[in-house]
């Protein structure tokens, strides 16, 4: 009987991982009774399941209503309409004065202030911005409580001497699918076994967010409403402390910064590197303490300042990444025995509390070293050899006014120019804008315009470069000094678009090609029933108020041609909406170039776009093609995994798309089903992978260098074992921005002015220019990088190589390009050259023999 109960006994803790709070707090820990534990609301322990996003929410709504330490709001929603939650805690005294105390903390930024005798630090707790690392969002549940209900002097010294911004979850879509997955595939014995579904997510993982990003990699880029609301919060009140809580393979322990030391990005000021060496020991300490096993400065990096633990680092803040070994499910198996959910969860927790220890004990530090940092701009500034920068605005009004609104949200100031500037020998119109470095985020502004290409360590865990003004295909120069410099008074601020002519009867109407836009809005129509042409080539049109110049891919739109009676209402409403003028034309006859009848006048339909994703696609490629689309083109693409191929009628669809991925899984019968369709009128687009599966089934005529033909071209002799990584590093190309030289004549081009249009590589897989006529689109230039680290050797092969093929394959069409044109959504350059795929890619009849 005895054995038995032990058995018993034994089978009970393994089938339930569930832990009371004495598992996670010291003994000596005393709560207020008042105020309800995690148990008390979820129903359940801490760690026994996943919390799901809206049990989440509303714990933390219950410590706000209990809790008069805690301020609880909604900061903004994700594209799904979860609820963005920010808690503000402090001291009970100082929350009904929190305005004035966020106002005093920036007042200090300004005023060359060193001192703040009584004045709080910032801390900023961010938890699981990749959705199924999610021990983070969980203990935040714990860090919360602790907050809310821990009583003594520790607790009281720890909120008079700080305000704890506490974000429970960064990604709040992630975490509802990942803790849907765990939970519903969770028994009532736990499986520990790393094979188990549990543990092995389906694709696309719950890492990303509902249009598959990597949003740790959006605090730059602002792509998402919950990097915007997160940004816009940030800096309302520049924390000093902001911590960032991921999870990385199971088989290791726990990661707490500092990095890799010689791999910061060269524009972070070393006492931001001695502060979190500082803040170090705290961790170290607490875990110590609890026999936990954890390592630093022996991966990751400081560099890439799109990350939440980087963002800090460039806003005189100390971002602190955690990695703590991942459960994924509730119980896994790994080299170092059974790892536990509540064990994850209890480390995160652990750093949580020794952050606010480090917080408090070096407050007077991070306050000082804040205000230096900005304090210290202007002169820093002045010792530059150069004023700021000049960025031309070109046609594009919404390519121009988003990159400003980017900078905006930033706090970057930009003015416009009031008279031209000639600027690194370009001349800049009216139509630019001037970036000072004299301004509180000279650091930042450094930063994204920078186009450094070595560095002390050339070795990226992510990418080296990413020059916004490149990404937007924008202009820019180095302004060496104020001289013969006018600009507006005032910083640009977006204005609302001015009412355009409404439009009445005529014999037809024409809108330009150039702003990002106009793909969405010719598509909103031809979705609408109006029936539109593309021109092919420039022509100068007759109206009432002259002659109008419609350069190459602009969009006719006859009326003897339309058959809704609500047409012109349905121009006029676009017009409105996107903000670009539709011009009413007077009569068929040009006075410059084809004729409205023409046949060079070609038809334009909307695209149905087959986009082909699954297992072996790379779920951020595929997401990012279909963000773009959904966003900026209007298009529904139908999302397809490979396995699901054979059950489409492929005459459905107009355009398929391959983003970066493997698609060996297609089957001989649907290779040849895709060959057949092309071959009848249909247009292909492929990427990366996807482009080399268009050579590789011989539907684009070329040819590529693998990634070990360009890796072949390193000298290995004489090279030790320890020079192995060196090597590796040397043979990527961790994210670089490339230049190439653009046929401008090519319908794929339309909308690009510039002969050359920089492109993002993250891949040594290159396309080779081919030798038939009409067909290179795009070329890399004779000395292609622009910025961020590309070994010799690598820019070597990549010049002169093939950007973007094209050609016709039967009566369809085969477009190929080495990079992907979406990267992360802000490529705002390349993009077009994908939406001008599904509008024009059936127009031009190239031949690839």
């Amino acid at each position: 009987m005895r054995l038995l109960i032990t058995i018993m006994v034994v089978m009970l803790s393994f089938s339930s991982v569930a832990k009371p709070l004495s598992y996670y707090f010291e003994d000596d820990v005393v709560f207020d009774p008042a105020i309800p534990t995690p148990e008390e609301v979820l129903g359940y322990q801490v760690g026994e399941w996943h919390v799901r996003h809206d049990q989440l929410v509303r714990y933390m709504e219950v410590l706000a209503q209990k809790s008069d330490r805690i301020n609880f709001e909604i900061i903004g929603r994700t594209h799904e309409q979860r609820p963005l939650v920010l808690l503000t805690v402090t001291a009970p005294n100082k929350l009904t004065q929190i305005e004035q105390i966020r106002q005093a903390h920036l007042a200090r930024l300004g005023n060359n202030s060193k001192k703040a005798n009584d004045e709080p630090a910032v801390v900023w707790m961010g938890y699981s911005v990749h959705g199924n690392e999610s021990s983070g969002s969980n203990a935040s549940l714990l860090t919360a409580y602790y907050l809310a209900a821990a009583q003594g002097d520790e607790i009281n010294n720890l909120l008079n001497n700080t305000v704890i911004l506490l974000d429970p979850s960064l990604n709040p879509d992630g975490l509802a699918r990942f803790a849907n997955w765990a939970n519903s595939n969770r028994g009532m014995n736990l499986s520990s076994d790393p094979k188990t579904r549990e543990h092995t997510e389906n694709w696309p993982s719950s890492r990303t967010n509902h249009y598959w990003f990597d949003l740790n990699r959006d605090w730059l880029l602002l792509q998402h409403p919950e990097s915007r609301a997160r940004i816009a919060k940030f800096h309302q009140w520049k924390p000093n402390v902001l911590t960032d809580f991921h999870e990385m393979g199971p088989n290791s322990s726990y990661f707490f910064q500092p990095g890799i030391p010689s791999r910061k990005h060269p524009i972070t000021p070393i006492e931001n590197v001695t502060l979190t060496k500082a803040i170090a020991n705290y961790h170290a300490k607490t875990l110590d303490e609890n026999n936990a096993l954890y390592f630093t400065e022996e991966s990751f990096d400081d560099f890439y300042y799109g990350k939440g633990s980087t963002y800090p680092d460039v806003n005189g803040g100390i971002g602190i990444l955690f990695e703590q070994a991942s459960s994924r499910g509730h119980i896994q198996e790994t080299i170092n025995g059974p790892l536990t959910f509540p064990f994850t969860i209890k480390n995160q927790l652990l750093t949580s509390l020794s952050t606010f220890k480090a917080a408090v004990e070096n407050r007077q530090a991070l306050l000082d070293y804040q205000a230096k940092f900005y304090n210290q701009a202007a002169e820093l500034a002045g010792d530059e050899n150069f004023a700021g920068y000049v960025v031309e605005g070109a046609k594009d009004s919404t390519r121009i006014t988003d990159f400003l609104a980017l900078l905006d949200q930033h706090k970057i100031k930009a003015f416009e120019l009031t008279k031209p500037l000639k600027a690194g020998g370009v001349n800049f119109t009216t139509n630019s804008y001037y970036v000072p470095l004299a301004q509180p985020q000279y650091r930042l502004v450094k930063a994204i315009f920078s186009e450094q290409k070595n560095f002390a360590d050339n070795t990226f865990y992510d990418v080296s470069g990413w020059t916004l003004a490149h990404a937007f295909n924008l202009p820019f120069a180095k302004v060496k000094s104020n001289w013969g410099l006018d600009v507006a008074d005032t910083p640009w601020n977006k204005a609302p678009k001015a009412p355009l002519t409404s439009l009445e009867s005529a014999y037809a109407f024409g809108f330009a090609w150039d702003d990002y836009l106009a793909p969405k809005m010719l598509n909103t129509l031809l979705k609408q029933g109006i029936k539109a042409r593309v021109a092919l080539s420039a022509l100068t049109a007759k109206s009432s108020a002259g002659d109008i110049n419609f350069e190459p891919g602009s969009i006719i739109i006859p009326a003897g041609l339309q058959t809704q009676q609500n047409w012109i209402t349905l121009l006029n409403t676009a017009q409105s909406e996107f903000g670009i003028a539709i011009k009413p034309i007077t009569t068929g006859l040009t006075s410059k170039g084809a004729d409205l009848g023409s046949r060079s006048m070609a038809v334009v339909k909307a695209p149905k776009v087959l986009l082909i994703g699954g297992q072996g696609t790379s779920q951020y490629e595929v997401g990012e093609v279909w963000y773009y689309l959904d966003r900026f083109v209007g298009v529904a693409p139908t999302i397809v995994e490979m396995t699901r191929l054979s059950s489409l009628e492929l005459s459905d669809y107009s355009h398929i798309v391959l983003a970066h991925g493997n698609y060996n899984g297609l089957t001989d019968a649907e290779k040849v089903a895709i060959k057949s369709w092309v071959r009848k009128g249909g247009v292909i687009w492929g990427h990366k992978g996807g482009a080399k599966f268009l050579v590789d089934q011989q539907l684009l005529k070329a040819n590529y260098l693998s990634r070990q033909d360009l890796a072949g071209a390193f000298k290995t002799e004489g090279l030790s074992y320890g020079d192995k990584d060196h090597l590796a590093g040397r043979q990527r190309i961790a994210g670089a921005i490339f230049n190439t030289s653009v046929d401008l004549t090519h319908p794929l081009t339309f909308s690009l002015t510039r002969d050359t249009l920089p492109v993002f590589k993250n891949s040594t897989w290159l396309l080779e220019a081919s030798d038939a006529p009409f067909v290179n689109v795009l070329t890399y230039t004779k000395r292609p990088l622009l910025a961020g680290f590309t070994d010799s050797v690598n820019v070597e092969q990549v010049a002169e190589g093939a950007g973007l093929i094209a050609h016709s394959y039967g009566r369809g069409s085969v477009i190929a390009m080495t990079d992907n044109p979406v990267f992360r959504g802000y490529w705002y350059g390349t993009s077009r050259l994908l939406s001008n795929a599904l509008f024009l890619g059936h127009t031009f009849r190239a031949n690839g023999q």
